[in-house]
């Protein structure tokens, strides 16, 4: 029988609920986004550039400013957030160093001017007017909707966590000095005009560079100044500055941002435990005990020479493995990211409706983009006689409130596991826009019916 990855405490499977908080939404005009699927979200982002041009020239590469003139696009950007916002979100009770960061570059250093405890829209106010300080507002997809929409389509799109942060400066202000990021940043411009400037190196997959001294930094190989609707791209690694040119009220953006931590060598790490783990099940050379003292030594030529034999041992067995043991990455993505965008009256993921799945139904997954499927050792043994089993997490029931925020503590799996004998009957329901029960390849037409239960309850499949 299939088991629950986090059974809820009183052993009843709760439903889903949405967010129990106050919705700040600022008038604006319709979307001019696509959300019918998450590549139609994202080609309508980037217009007019295709999707196929912008992979292959621009993304992990260089620079791209998408301006656009069309204000129908500037209205919608700037319903996304504004100044404005501010005193309502104040209203539901923010945090200092959680929430908002309130601060300003003086010679070249960035200065905090956080207070203590709950943020004050009079205060903030103040410090934004006064100090001419840039007010960053972490993580605002947790209170508005439409980032939220917007957030949820690009986490399906690009299988990556996908965060935010909104930055307000006042005229003839700047808010940071330069710097880089290990993220793939997208910069929509929502109020007013900000001055950026990209240096080199744009070093779009190097992690190791270091700023020692922004004044040593040289003349920037980019300037761009964005107007509302505008959308500027620039790879991890990229040195950059922005500022408020003087003259205007203020600025608003809202950087988007993705892939940390998701590289090929982050996912190489994620499965190499797994698939040390099968083939030192299988052979015993790598269950041998290491040589005595070899902790204590210092010279390890010999030693490195003896792990290269493995590991073209582990890549052989690599090029002929069909099932790869998923470490961390991908129950990681999936329990941190948001859940599905509904739309407000949380009616939709209320509970599984429609009907029972029996043998004789064709059934569907549903929210596909939500849900991963993975083979890893069973969790509930911890001795050499482990065995495979499939694990399908989904991200149906997480928190919008807490999504980017680091509450390790508040985060929860959930899902299901099933026997590794149920891969095959898993994956047909994967990979078909829809599959009739008897013909799942499974022993028993019990287990098949077990099976696709399971999986309506979860609300992970519909009859049709």
């Amino acid at each position: 029988m299939p088991k629950k990855v986090k059974p809820a405490g009183n052993g009843k499977e709760e439903s889903p609920v949405p967010c129990k908080q106050v919705k700040v939404e600022a008038g604006g005009g319709p979307s001019t986004l696509n959300f019918e699927s998450p590549s139609g979200l994202f080609e309508s982002l980037i217009s007019p550039t295709n999707i196929e041009t912008f992979f292959k020239e621009f993304w992990e590469q260089k620079p791209l400013l998408i301006q656009r003139d069309d204000p129908a696009v500037a209205a919608y950007y700037q319903s996304l957030f504004r100044l404005t916002d501010l005193k309502s979100l104040c209203s539901q009770g923010i945090y200092y160093g959680r929430d908002v960061n309130v601060c300003r570059c003086v010679n070249g250093k960035k200065k905090v001017l956080n207070k203590d405890g709950k943020a004050h829209f009079l205060q903030l106010r103040k410090d934004f007017d006064q100090k001419r300080a840039t007010i960053q507002f972490h993580q605002p997809q947790r209170f508005k909707d439409e980032l939220w929409r917007i957030q949820e389509k690009l986490e399906c799109y690009f299988g990556s966590l996908v965060g935010s942060n909104v930055y307000i400066t006042p005229g003839g202000s700047q808010g940071l000095p330069p710097h880089y990021d290990d993220v793939e940043v997208f910069i929509l411009q929502l109020e007013g005009e900000k001055h950026w400037r990209l240096y080199k190196p744009t070093v779009a997959l190097a992690r190791e560079y270091s700023v020692e001294a922004e004044a040593r930094i040289g003349t920037p190989t980019h300037e761009f100044t964005l107007k509302p609707g505008d959308l500027l791209y620039f790879p991890r690694g990229t040195i950059h500055q922005a500022d408020t040119p003087s003259g205007l009220a203020h600025s608003t953006h809202v950087t988007i941002s993705t892939y940390q931590n998701n590289s090929w060598g982050d996912f190489l790490l994620d499965t190499i435990s797994g698939l040390v783990f099968d083939t030192a099940k299988e052979d015993i050379t790598l269950r041998t005990g290491i040589p005595r003292q070899l902790l204590m030594q210092v010279e390890t030529t010999t030693v490195a020479t003896r792990l290269s034999g493995f590991l073209r041992t582990l890549a052989d067995r690599l090029e002929s493995t069909k099932e790869l043991l998923s470490s961390d990455m991908k129950k990681d993505f999936v329990m941190h990211r948001l859940p599905p965008y509904y739309t407000g009256d949380g009616t939709e993921l209320s509970d599984p409706g429609g009907k029972l799945p029996r043998l004789d139904s064709i059934v569907s997954l549903q929210f596909k983009d939500h849900i991963i499927l993975t083979v890893g050792p069973d969790q509930d043994r911890s001795d050499e006689a482990q065995e495979k089993m499939v694990y399908i997490y989904h991200s149906l029931k997480n928190r919008r409130e807490i999504h980017m925020m680091g509450n390790e503590e508040e985060i929860e799996s959930h899902g299901l596991r099933f026997p590794f004998s149920h891969v095959d009957a898993l994956k047909q329901i994967w990979n078909s826009s829809a599959i009739s029960v008897k013909d799942l390849k499974l022993t028993t037409d019990e287990e098949k019916e077990s099976l696709v239960l399971s999986l309506w309850t979860e609300c992970l499949i519909q009859v049709i």
